[in-house]
C-alpha cells in the first residue's frame, strides 16, 4: 500500500491520505472544491465542480493514473437542484469515459461546499 500526496491539491485537514493506491488501483479521498494554493472555494457549482475536477486531476495524476482509468466515482451534492450543471461538467471533463458512478444528494457539506467526489481508478 501507498499513500498519495500532492500539493497541487488541497492537503488533508484530518485523519486521512489525498490518495492511496493497492492491489493496482487508486483510492482517492473526497475531494472538495478549495483551491490548493490559495485555499479560495468558489461560490458557484459550476466553479465548485470545475476545481474538484482539478483536484482529482492532480491527485490522479501524481498517482501515476488519469481521469480515464477512473472505473467508479461517487458524487455528494449538497441540493439535488444541482444534478444537471454537475452532470454537464462533469461530462465535459470525462467526455467519452464513461465510468460507474453515484450521484448523491445530502445536506451539509464540510465548509459550506457545494460538491465533494471521490474516485476509484486503474493504474495501468
Amino acid at each position: 500500500m501507498e499513500r498519495i500526496y500532492t500539493d497541487k491539491a488541497p492537503l488533508p485537514a484530518g485523519h486521512y491520505s489525498q490518495a492511496i493506491i493497492s492491489g493496482g488501483l487508486v483510492f482517492v479521498s473526497g475531494q472538495l472544491p478549495i483551491h490548493p494554493q490559495s485555499g479560495e472555494i468558489k461560490a458557484t457549482i459550476e466553479e465548485q465542480a470545475h476545481q474538484v475536477m482539478n483536484n482529482l486531476e492532480n491527485i490522479l495524476a501524481a498517482s501515476g493514473s488519469s481521469l480515464n482509468k477512473v472505473v467508479k466515482a461517487t458524487l455528494y451534492i449538497s441540493d439535488i437542484s444541482l444534478w444537471g450543471k454537475v452532470n454537464e461538467i462533469y461530462a465535459e471533463r470525462f467526455g467519452s469515459h464513461k465510468p460507474a458512478r453515484a450521484m448523491v444528494p445530502t445536506r451539509d457539506l464540510h465548509f459550506g461546499c457545494l460538491i465533494e467526489v471521490e474516485v476509484v481508478a486503474e493504474l495501468v
